[in-house]
């Protein structure tokens, strides 16, 4: 099997990076999780991951910070500063574009750190708190849908909700998603031509949201719940070889459970 990979843009642009951050405000909002921020000057740290495989198997391919929010309530103006990290896997990155005509990786990580200054708790006798809840809130959905459709998924759903705890010991509310992503290649056919062969790989993502006394943190990423492999066999002519034979990288046929526990591992131990 046999593809060429094209390069990627590192930066999102800008109303992607908003709507990107607008869900990190409106994810933390929406678990009832912003009442005690405020408290801070200066610039928003980033978001630190403790666990070592983030330096070993992944590589940051952006990072954004800046004011994603601003809105009056009375005589006050209430802002949503934020800091994100996004990550890939260097090895299903490298194995996509190697094989197939995608960008980037299926297998992704971000991380957000958000701040709200003051916090919305803090406004006069809760003027304006539920206008400032609705506003993020109803951004937060859609959102993280269009960050996983940035990283190249399809038909992305909201599939489920849940609790983790993180490894700083707070509790932590978890969305989980499904979508797909398309893949394509060509093969060799008879007479010296080649085929062009079409195929999409079922995903899952997940976020997870919790207050750690300060800020809100959100962590998240998606990856394949099937191997690639797997996935393409379905799309191959009849006669074709299996794609087993035809694909020579192992990460593709690697099990898919250890990008999710890769996943959730860096989710838990982000603070």
């Amino acid at each position: 099997m046999a593809g060429s990979g094209t390069g990627r843009e590192s930066k999102p642009g800008t109303t992607t990076t908003r709507r990107r951050l607008l869900a990190a405000a409106g994810a933390a909002t929406t678990v009832g999780l912003a009442g005690c921020l405020g408290g801070r000057d200066g610039a928003v740290p980033a978001p630190a991951v403790t666990d070592d495989r983030i330096e070993e198997d992944w590589r940051l391919v952006d990072e954004t910070s800046g004011t994603i929010l601003e809105t009056e309530v009375g005589p006050i103006t209430v802002r949503a500063l934020e800091h994100t990290t996004i990550h890939e896997h260097v090895g299903m990155a490298e194995a996509i574009a190697e094989t197939f005509e995608a960008e980037g990786s299926p297998v992704v990580f971000f991380a957000t750190r958000v701040d709200l200054r003051p916090g919305v708790d803090r406004l006069p006798l809760g003027i304006g708190r539920d206008r400032v809840m609705s506003q993020v809130r109803t951004a937060a959905d859609d959102a993280f849908r269009s960050q996983l459709r940035d990283a190249g998924l399809e038909d992305v759903e909201r599939t489920g909700e849940s609790t983790i705890e993180v490894e700083t010991g707070h509790e932590a509310t978890q969305y989980t998603y499904r979508g797909s992503f398309p893949l394509s290649t060509e093969i060799e056919a008879p007479g010296g031509t080649t085929q062009p062969v079409s195929g999409s790989v079922e995903m899952e993502g997940r976020v997870a949201v919790w207050h750690d006394g300060t800020d809100v943190l959100l962590a998240g990423g998606a990856y394949p719940v099937e191997r690639v492999t797997a996935a393409m066999n379905e799309a191959l002519p009849e006669r074709a070889p299996d794609a087993d034979t035809l694909i020579e990288n192992e990460t593709l046929a690697a099990d898919p459970t250890a990008f999710e526990e890769d996943v959730g591992a860096l989710i838990v131990a982000v603070e």
